[in-house]
């Protein structure tokens, strides 16, 4: 059985899809804590295992389950999206892991992988089975040693027929038997195959065999006809007796070098896409710059003709148009369009602006916005609003740019009202990053919101009113250029935060905030 550990569940079920369909029977659990529980009460050939989690992550959960006697068989898959540094995936193999892979991973891979591991557990719980039935067999000297021999017989038919390279080792250090992959590598049954210089494995492998403990590693062994080395996982696991003396050792060599070679070009593929994404980011930096500046030049050449059209316009009308009110009505339209395309060409420069970078610095939200409030207290009076403040925490903002939030909203608010408006503004600390998170009076987000007795809107267009030049109503009815709540949106994405709106046609909006109290370093 395989056990699938990952906190997130779309993570989980497309992986768990894919080994049902090669057969496998699949666990799951969602923390690393759970898993643990499951190893204690079932056996797994393998664990896939994700190594970003919350409470104990992968590699804390590999190490514990070193300690458990029944998992000691249990071959470890590391999963990892962001951990794909050489010093996550050297921890890996150091915590217990036969394999390290980094997301996105190649399902047919992962399945060859998993049917190898797998097919490995099988053969080697058959192995401890003869050896528990050797143990509970022997009662006297003669007997144990006659049932030895049969076992071991069966033992040489079942290595014979492995396709690893298998071999057993008796007690005073000396190989007993090889089976026939072994000559591809080693020129006689009683020496080992040569190793790679850099692989020396000597005095590991007699430390666990003073100790009588299982040995494992990866080595590079030389291929006899090619002359090539190529990456073997070496597993030696010692046959205990009943009085708990270590009879022999069964060995086995998996040829790995496929899996390795492919991890090695997929690390080689992941440097070299990153060196091209540092390029296009580079580049795309200075693109942004050149646009920030064209869009600043090109407002400034289009404001000062427009400005002139605006004044000579006004002169005609003033000095030659006095009399006639048909040519002054079409010339009351063209200075009307004139103003328009002047708010127009405004709107778009401080859209342009939002991509230039800016400080964050802890900020008085209160003092910010009644602050702005004092800026519109002639056309509050004009339009008798009312605006409620609930109090507002102190935030690491950029100041310019969430006043240009608040600005949109309660412009909105005052603009979209066919009644005295009403607009209260409150906030409360929530927990994560989300709309509808609960409130946490410890949270490190804060949830803020603009709610008006306005016009209101029909939630299905909730996802075109953050669009630029998006509009829901008439300009002859209603005045503005749709860039407002898009200039909040990216105000807001620059915050690392979220905005969305609530609204029923006729009775009022209100817009959400969510943002984080502290910015991410």
């Amino acid at each position: 059985m395989i056990l699938l550990v990952d906190d997130r569940p779309e993570n989980i079920l497309p992986l768990k899809k894919i080994l049902e369909l090669h057969g496998f029977t699949v666990d799951t659990a969602e923390s690393g804590e759970e898993a643990l529980k499951k190893v204690l009460r079932a056996n797994y050939s393998v664990m896939i295992l994700d190594v970003q989690m919350p409470g104990m992550d992968g590699f804390e959960v590999a190490q514990a389950l070193s300690g458990f006697s029944k998992a000691r068989d249990t071959s470890i898959i590391f999963l990892s999206a962001v951990n794909k540094e050489k010093r996550f995936i050297t921890k890996g193999y150091t915590s217990g892991g036969i394999d390290y892979l980094t997301k996105p991973v190649d399902p047919d891979i992962l399945v060859l992988k998993v049917k190898i591991l797998d097919k490995l557990y099988r053969q080697q719980q058959e192995l401890l089975r003869i050896q528990a039935s050797l143990e509970n067999e022997i009662d006297v000297r003669k007997r144990a040693q006659d049932e030895l021999a049969g076992r071991m017989d069966e033992l040489r038919f079942v290595l014979e027929s492995l396709p690893q390279m298998a071999f057993s080792i008796r007690q005073d250090g000396e190989i007993e038997f090889v089976n026939r992959q072994w000559f591809r590598y080693a020129e006689h049954a009683s020496v080992f195959p040569e190793t790679h210089p850099a692989d020396a494995i000597c005095d590991d492998w007699k430390t666990h065999f003073q100790a009588g403990k299982e040995f494992s590693a990866e080595v590079r062994l030389r291929d006899r006809v090619s002359g090539e080395y190529r990456y073997h996982l070496l597993r030696i696991i010692p046959v205990v007796r009943d009085d708990e003396s270590v009879g022999h050792w069964v060995g086995t060599y998996t040829d790995i070098h496929a899996q390795k070679r492919a991890s090695e070009m997929l690390e080689e593929e992941v440097a070299l896409r990153t060196r091209e994404l540092l390029a296009k980011n580079e580049e795309l930096e200075r693109t942004n710059h050149e646009l920030q500046q064209f869009a600043w030049v090109v407002s400034h050449d289009l404001k000062e003709p427009l400005r002139k059209i605006q004044i000579l316009n006004h002169a005609i009308r003033e000095k030659f148009l006095k009399d006639d009110d048909e040519a002054a009505s079409y010339l009351d339209r063209s200075i009307a369009s004139s103003a328009r395309m002047s708010l127009l060409i405004n709107d778009l420069l401080e859209y342009s602006r939002l991509s230039a970078p800016d400080a964050f610095e802890w900020t008085d939200l209160d003092e910010l916005v009644r602050g702005l409030l004092r800026d519109y207290d002639e056309l509050l009076l004009s339009k008798g609003a009312r605006v409620e403040v609930a109090p507002l925490p102190p935030m690491q903002v950029i100041p310019g740019r969430m006043r240009q939030v608040f600005q949109n909203l309660i412009s909105n608010a005052l603009k979209f009202s066919e009644q005295a408006p009403v607009i209260r503004i409150a906030a409360e600390r929530i927990a994560e990053k989300a709309i509808h998170a609960e409130p946490d009076d410890e949270g490190e987000f804060c949830r803020i919101t603009v709610s008006d007795n306005g016009i209101g809107f029909d939630e299905k267009f909730l996802g075109r009113i953050f669009i630029i030049f998006q509009r829901l109503h008439e300009r002859s009815r209603y005045e503005g250029t749709g860039i407002g709540l898009a200039i909040a949106k990216k105000n807001i994405d620059r915050h690392n935060g979220l905005i969305s709106a609530r609204s029923t046609p006729g009775d009022g909006a209100t817009f959400i905030l969510v943002l984080p109290i502290r910015q991410p370093d």
